[in-house]
């Protein structure tokens, strides 16, 4: 893949022999197990649970993606993962998380440091806001190899190189003392994807990775993602409110609204057979190829309406009040997470309607 700017040198292509695949967990065991996650915020007006009872499995070498609008839950039940919810006003009140059989919520914070950016790693929204605008780019990648890998200097700034390198950026032995300022925004975000994978996780939580990106670049920010995962053989978390990037990327969706889970599936069956009114509401707001292709638009279907006040949820169904197909029952009893009659195993949906729509 071809950065942006052309680099003055031959590109070679990333060193494989030196990246070791990882090892795969026992057949039919998910790499991340997120059962009944509840985080909550005290705020003056009550608490607030941003992720409520939230559960989902992202199995080895995969992808899931985490939709929804914004205000849904996705970005903190990523921080709850890694366990960097501030505390206060933030708080993780229930739930396990197994990362490889392990439950990152009974770790004491010392443990916990040393699985953040080893084997499990984070990209975040805005490169800018993550990296130190007073350390070069290299002295941040090099910083997690010396911590978590123990090697010295001249090491952690080679394999600093290396990852620029890996990541695309022309000329880094150049670019490796460079300033986050001194780059652009494609450039930052790899130097943050460089910085994730220094370490080689197991498993990266892609929080919006291409946000405030041009398409172009966007497009290659994915296109290196996939191959380094390929690389890697690691698992990835997508969060993102774009679902053509899941459509292209991801293997499994996780629908989030209001901070629970209405809908998961394989990304082929839940764009295809959306079983909840949200995800179809969510599907019907992207302009269809074709029209967009033949240049002719047309005003897109809107979900009417707001998300709730996650401090005064209303009495059953938290879609109820926007949703096209409510009936009598979803004011009454919220629906549970269930599986759908007839589709396949692990496909659920959290509406009273589901095996009716289709």
């Amino acid at each position: 893949m071809r950065c942006c700017s052309p680099a003055d040198e031959p590109r070679p292509e990333p060193p494989v022999a030196r990246v070791p695949v990882a090892p795969a967990p026992a057949e039919g065991t998910p790499l991340l197990s997120v059962r009944g996650l509840v985080t909550s915020f005290r705020t003056e007006g009550g608490v607030l649970r941003a992720v409520d009872d939230v559960s989902f499995d992202v199995p080895p070498r995969s992808t899931v993606g985490l939709v929804g609008e914004s205000g849904c839950g996705k970005s903190v039940t990523s921080l709850s993962i890694m366990r960097l919810v501030p505390d206060p006003p933030g708080r993780i009140e229930a739930g396990k998380i197994l990362f490889q059989g392990t439950d990152l919520l009974a770790l004491p914070e010392r443990e916990m440091r040393k699985l953040r950016g080893d084997r499990l790693s984070m990209i975040f929204q805005e490169p800018m806001t993550s990296l130190n605008p007073v350390y070069t780019v290299g002295a941040q990648i090099a910083e997690a190899v010396r911590l978590h890998q123990k090697k010295s200097r001249a090491d952690a700034r080679a394999r600093a190189v290396e990852m620029l390198r890996v990541v695309g950026i022309p000329s880094p032995e150049t670019r490796v003392d460079a300033y986050p300022h001194q780059l652009s925004g494609g450039m930052r975000q790899r130097v943050m994807i460089a910085m994730a994978l220094a370490c080689e996780p197991k498993l990266l939580i892609a929080d919006e990775p291409t946000t405030a990106l041009d398409v172009t670049i966007q497009a290659q920010v994915l296109e290196l993602l996939r191959k380094l995962q390929k690389l890697l053989g690691m698992s990835v978390v997508l969060i993102t409110h774009d679902l053509g990037v899941v459509a292209e990327f991801a293997d499994r969706v996780v629908v989030m609204y209001a901070g629970r889970v209405v809908e998961e599936g394989a990304v082929d069956e839940v764009f295809q057979r959306p079983r909840h009114p949200y995800t179809r509401g969510l599907l019907r707001s992207i302009p269809p190829f074709g029209e967009v292709a033949a240049n002719r638009p047309r005003r897109l279907p809107t979900i009417e309406g707001m998300v709730p006040d996650l401090r005064a949820l209303p009495v059953g169904c938290r879609f109820q009040d926007r949703c096209p197909d409510v009936i009598d029952v979803c004011r009454k009893i919220e629906p549970e997470l269930a599986p759908i009659d007839g589709e396949p195993s692990g496909r659920r949906s959290r509406c009273h309607r589901a095996s009716e729509l289709a």
